[in-house]
């Protein structure tokens, strides 16, 4: 006789009576006591447990006790094991993670990588691991796939990484996130252990519906958590395979995930097997921890006497994964596994009354960091003595749940605290709300059939009778009460389970005499005039703004800019509260200086990077760095970028940056870099050649062609230096022909600052603009051109004051108004370049005060200077008169430079031979010594 036949018959019975006889229910409900009775008769005891139950870790606690196991099997990755002694030097919660940035063997463009498995003190897994860790001779086995199966074997995994692991289809309930502490986790993907959840979204509903709670946490909290919390051992391994047998069979016919489940149990039971042979260990004195999902599966590869065919495992990628624990909190893991906000906080509050309740003593490691003294232990039982397995379902589903005694007393301290934090918030709470929330928790207990009020309905209770309508301040009353239940708890690694990198940050900041483990931010101030001993601490505070997220490390006074050194500095920082970004530094290298060099180089070797991105690794290099030979291999990929690009998108950046570096070079160095000097010439040359492309082109933007025609006027005198033509400029604008009237403008300006076109000229051209009707409404347009043309023609700024001048004075207002806008624009976008340029001409050109303003008229509007008689030239007459008209090719050359006329009068003066051109020549005697030099050798 089996030892369910009488659960058996009683639910075929009922299957009958409200079914109608159908076969379905039945199936399902003798199924369900079949799955139960086939994990008790399992040699290896089965642990079947829910992830963060307080119900779960304390049948743990307890059962661990009375057993005393040899061997615990645990559900969790098999390549995390060597992380869970570090878990000492830690204060929980915490995540152990797998972090992979070099792939190989997935798709490119799928990383990074990252694997979080949280544990809290309140969890089953934990129980076991400080049991298995702090007892010796007894050995932790973890027997789930590793993490580089997690991505292996995830659905879609050629299209990249999922959202989560075990729960990667579910999605937060009431998730109202609490800023930085629900984001520790990242975009990891999560790993857990006993996913119990409905996979049908309707069978959720009708759960919820009819328990009359608002979400799944409290539905378990009600249903399973405080049925199971201090039953015996066999109800409670019963119960929850019970429940596992549940939602394994109400399951959506297209259910993805039951593939994988199926194979990462195959994976389990062959690990168990495998380390029982290899071991030797005997079933009897091992203890097999997994999820009560897992605890009643199917598979033939079940249990420790299948006789399946031997389940190969497939290889590991060729993924380099490293190892290490980030910080974690109870709102991130609600926001990891999508449970309700506030459920985490609850089950640790449940977690330590019910110790209290068992005169239990929960397992903790030693060393441990914990804020709580640590409950004084009780002495272990004897080992128990394995007996018959009985029927503790029938009993435990045929009687009503026991009717506690209402707590008053901690219903009563509750409803005083949270009006007093309510006080301290800003609302108008008093005792009378105190006793509304104590009567209407039981109120609302009743209505929803509980024997006590729940934390949940305490909370409800309190936002019906103090939070009104409105909020005063920035937490509202419900967050209050997850507060008062005990709140965000949030882990901290300590500093030996830190990664090299964290603790060498820790150690060179360790002179400003900050806990840097503290979560609140904090201010420091550096006199490095005073205090020269501090320049490392700025240094590593430099770098980690780089490479940290923007609030973890925030100057408040102080600059780095190339040829800048602050005297003193000011920083806010919160690096206690960004420690999992600190701990991912460690796993891309050792020190800050190496992973701030290799995301230089990883950002000028990527496929879109352009040559404004490597200008800039430049300047981040000689800032952070200051490695002169990184900085040039940086520079030498700048030009080959620049020589490769098609487009003109870039030329603002390169043109902002490339005259920046360079001033830099010639104030700190005896001459310019090798690839300073080949970037201007290959510069020169690209741009040169894709001017005309540039002009016609209506994709390429106005600013983008100024910029262009900027790198090549105010770089022309170095280019030409270098070896550069400037007959291929010259070609090039003659060959630019652009149709847009702001770039026709830009090409006038350009061919102005060429001598091609006569300022008078491009005067003319203009009046003839605003003097034509069909042109005026364009002329706006015009005008763009020429304020952008300021940047590479700055000679321009008269002729541009001139003309905007008389666009004001003479446009119409409904061409003039609209374009306004426009050129507001323009001038904030460019504010830095262009504006101090117009100011300053403004200036010179405008009078300072309104008294000379009536009287004033405008340069251009003044008459012409009548031509007077030419003056007679003056008598050339002296030695070095005569030298000059003898020899006139140097001045002719001059005045034919600046288009004057050269003419000579007849000079009387004496021989070259002369007294007095000796007398000069021996004064200066320096030209003649380096020709007569230049001449000898």
């Amino acid at each position: 006789m089996s030892t369910f036949d009488a659960l058996r018959g009683q639910l075929l019975a009922a299957a009958e009576t409200f079914s109608g006889g159908a076969g379905a229910l039945s199936g399902i409900l003798t199924g369900m006591v079949d799955d139960v009775d086939r994990m008790l008769r399992e040699d290896l005891e089965i642990f079947p447990v829910c992830h963060h139950s307080p119900a779960s870790a304390l049948a743990m606690a307890l059962r661990l006790r009375d057993k005393r196991p040899k061997v615990v099997y645990l559900e969790l990755c098999e390549d995390l094991r060597p992380l869970l002694e570090e878990l000492r030097n830690c204060r929980l919660p915490v995540a152990l993670q797998a972090f992979a940035t070099q792939l190989d063997g997935f798709p490119a463009g799928s990383g990074p990588l990252s694997v979080v498995a949280p544990v809290t003190e309140a969890s089953a897994e934990y129980q076991a691991i400080a049991y298995a860790l702090d007892t010796p001779d007894v050995e932790l086995v973890l027997v789930d796939r590793s993490v580089d199966h997690v991505f292996q074997w995830e659905p879609g995994a050629s299209d990249g990484p999922a959202k989560s692991g075990n729960d990667a289809g579910s999605e937060p309930e009431d998730l109202d996130e609490h800023g930085e502490e629900a984001a520790l986790h990242g975009d990891s993907v999560g790993v857990e252990i006993g996913d119990l959840r409905p996979r049908f979204a309707e069978l959720e509903a009708h759960l919820l519906h009819h328990g009359k709670v608002r979400h799944w946490s409290e539905w378990w909290d009600q249903y399973v958590e405080q049925p199971l919390t201090g039953a015996d051992y066999d109800t409670y391994r019963q119960a929850m395979a019970l429940i596992g047998s549940l939602f394994r069979r109400l399951r959506p016919a297209q259910d993805d995930r039951l593939a994988i489940d199926e194979e990462r149990e195959r994976y389990m039971w062959t690990r168990i097997r495998e380390h029982l042979a290899i071991s030797g260990a005997d079933p009897a004195d091992c203890l097999y921890v997994c999820g009560a999902f897992h605890a009643v599966s199917e598979i033939t590869e079940f249990g420790l006497t299948s006789d399946a065919a031997p389940y190969t495992i497939t290889p590991r990628t060729g993924t380099r994964w490293l190892y290490g624990l980030i910080p974690s909190s109870h709102s991130a893991i609600e926001a990891q596994f999508g449970l309700a906000q506030g459920s985490v906080s609850i089950a640790a509050a449940t977690w330590a009354k019910a110790i209290r309740r068992a005169g239990a003593t929960s397992y903790r490691l030693k060393g441990q960091q914990d804020r709580r003294a640590r409950a004084k232990a009780v002495k272990a039982a004897p080992p128990a003595v394995a007996g018959p397995a009985r029927d503790r379902l029938a009993g435990f589903l045929a009687t009503p749940p026991v009717l506690d005694d209402l707590d008053e007393d901690e219903l009563r301290g509750w409803c005083v605290d949270i009006v007093r934090l309510a006080r301290r918030n800003g609302y108008l709470a008093s005792t009378a709300d105190a006793i509304a929330v104590f009567e209407t928790s039981i109120l609302l207990a009743g209505l929803r059939g509980r024997a006590r009020p729940a934390p949940y309905d305490f909370a409800d209770a309190a936002v019906t009778c103090i939070e009104k309508d409105a909020v005063p301040g920035r937490r509202d009353v419900r967050r209050l009460c997850e507060i008062l239940l005990g709140g965000d708890r949030i882990g901290v690694v300590g500093y030996e389970a830190l990664p090299p990198l964290a603790r060498d940050v820790y150690d060179r900041l360790e002179p400003l005499g900050l806990d840097l483990s503290r979560r609140t931010q904090q201010r420091v101030l550096l006199d490095l005039k005073a205090d020269p001993e501090l320049e490392p601490c700025s240094d590593v505070l430099w770098k980690l703004r780089y490479l940290l997220p923007d609030d973890a490390v925030r100057p408040i006074m102080g600059a780095r800019r190339l040829g800048e050194r602050p005297i003193q500095e000011s920083w806010d920082l919160a690096i206690g509260r960004h420690q999992r970004s600190i701990i991912e530094l460690g796993y891309e290298g050792v020190t800050v200086e190496q992973v701030l060099e290799q995301r230089l180089r990883r950002k000028v070797w990527e496929p879109r990077a352009t040559a404004g991105d490597a200008l800039a690794a430049v300047e981040d290099a000689i800032l952070y760095l200051g490695s002169r030979r990184f900085a040039d291999e940086l520079g030498n990929r700048a030009v080959e970028l620049l020589a490769a690009e098609r487009t003109v998108d870039d030329a603002p950046e390169v043109l902002r940056r490339i005259r920046r570096l360079l001033a830099h070079f010639r104030a700190t160095q005896p001459e310019l870099p090798a690839w300073c000097e080949a970037f201007v010439t290959a510069g020169y040359a690209h741009y040169c050649t894709l001017l005309p492309t540039a002009f016609a082109d209506d994709d390429a933007g106005l600013r983008q062609v100024g910029a262009m025609l900027g790198f090549l006027f105010t770089l022309e005198s170095l280019a030409l230096s270098l070896g550069c033509d400037r007959a291929q400029l010259e070609l090039a604008i003659r060959q630019s022909h652009p149709g847009a009237p702001a770039k026709v403008a830009l090409l006038w300006a350009a061919k102005t600052q060429l001598g091609l076109l006569p300022r008078d000229e491009l005067r003319a051209r203009c009046d003839e603009l605003l003097a034509s009707p069909l042109v005026v409404p364009a002329f706006p347009l015009y005008l763009s051109g020429f304020v952008q043309a300021l940047e590479p023609v700055p000679a321009l700024a008269p002729f541009v004051v001139e003309a905007l001048s008389k666009a004001f004075a003479r446009l119409p207002d409904s061409v003039l108004l609209p374009w306004l806008p426009t050129l507001i624009t323009t001038l904030r976008r460019h504010a830095q370049e262009l504006v101090p340029v117009l100011v300053r001409e403004a200036g010179r050109t405008f009078p300072g005060n309104l008294a000379e303003l009536d009287g004033w008229t405008p340069p251009w509007e003044r008459p012409a200077v009548p031509a007077g008689r030419a003056r007679p030239a003056a008598v050339l007459s002296g030695p070095v008169a005569a030298l000059l008209a003898r020899h006139p090719q140097a001045c002719d050359a001059v005045a034919a430079l600046l288009a004057c006329p050269a003419e000579w009068p007849d000079v009387d003066g004496p021989e070259l031979g002369g007294a007095e051109v000796r007398e000069l020549l021996a004064r200066h005697p320096a030209t003649t010594d380096a020709i007569a030099a230049l001449l000898c050798d």
